[in-house]
């Protein structure tokens, strides 16, 4: 049990703490940590359904002032996450300091990721389906519905290039968000050490895999409506907007780019600052 004090963990205590958590992730109970990342799952849904909800209709507020109010209220995903208590494969990336120390296999390491992604992948398409069933699409005579294919969209168009380095600079924010909460010892320390990371990642349009794995189903459901692709409008070209798209034009990219960003520029870079021998 920790001594008792107000101050937070210095870096290096942070360290060591990181590599203790990624020791026990990797160890842990497969089912168990498959539960754990399909809440995980769940709870970044609800942050993107959130997101939606909040930034349909901008009119009136200025373009920068709603891209920080949509980062904002996503952050609810990753509180959800470390408070309440998931396995989120982007914050997992992190589990590469206990790699490089040895404490860790390869096989161990991998294996974490594949069943932490599978199981992100399975809680946010849990929370697709519920919102699908709920109609929340249809609010504002469909305007949250369209709106969730101009993201999904906005999405599949980017370059490979594109969506891969926007997935390294958004790990780094999320890493740095998990980081941060290893130096805090209360709730609110944590819920304060996410909001600045994640609200910039969101606001400044940065790649999150896990994320996506809702923001971009829900489109390819929505466009199915013809209602809701009239209100985003006839001038849209939805032509990336298939399976594909998904999956080989964005969720490819940006997987590796968090890894990268993740486990490269935060993870290792810290492993050798602090916890190299």
């Amino acid at each position: 049990m920790d001594n008792f004090s107000v101050d937070a963990y210095t870096p290096k205590e942070i360290a060591a703490r990181i590599e203790k958590a990624g020791i026990s992730k990797s160890t842990n109970d497969p089912i168990r940590i498959l539960a754990l990342a399909i809440l995980a799952g769940a709870f970044i849904a609800l942050g993107a359904v959130f997101f939606t909800a909040v930034t349909y209709d901008s009119s009136g507020i200025a373009a920068g002032l709603m891209r920080l109010l949509g980062g904002l209220v996503f952050c609810l995903g990753l509180i959800l996450v470390v408070v309440a208590g998931a396995e989120l494969f982007t914050g997992n990336n992190l589990i590469v300091m206990a790699y490089v120390d040895g404490k860790v296999s390869f096989g161990q390491l991998m294996k974490n990721w594949l069943i932490v992604y599978i199981g992100n992948f399975i809680g946010a398409l849990g929370v697709l389906v519920l919102i699908y069933l709920s109609n929340h699409w249809s609010i504002d005579s469909g305007a949250v519905g369209a709106k969730a294919i101009l993201i999904a969209n906005a999405k599949v168009n980017l370059s490979w290039l594109e969506a891969f380095s926007r997935g390294v600079l958004c790990n780094i924010l999320v890493c740095l968000a998990v980081w941060l909460c290893f130096a805090g010892r209360s709730v609110v320390d944590k819920v304060v050490a996410i909001i600045f990371p994640i609200t910039a990642f969101v606001a400044m349009g940065f790649e999150h895999s896990v994320a996506n794995m809702y923001f971009i189903p829900a489109g390819l459901v929505a466009m199915q409506q013809a209602d809701l692709v009239a209100m985003a409008g006839s001038s849209i070209d939805l032509t990336n907007m298939t399976l594909s798209g998904f999956l080989i034009t964005n969720l490819l990219p940006v997987t590796l780019g968090n890894i990268l960003g993740g486990s490269v520029f935060v993870a290792l870079f810290y492993w050798f600052i602090y916890l190299r021998r």
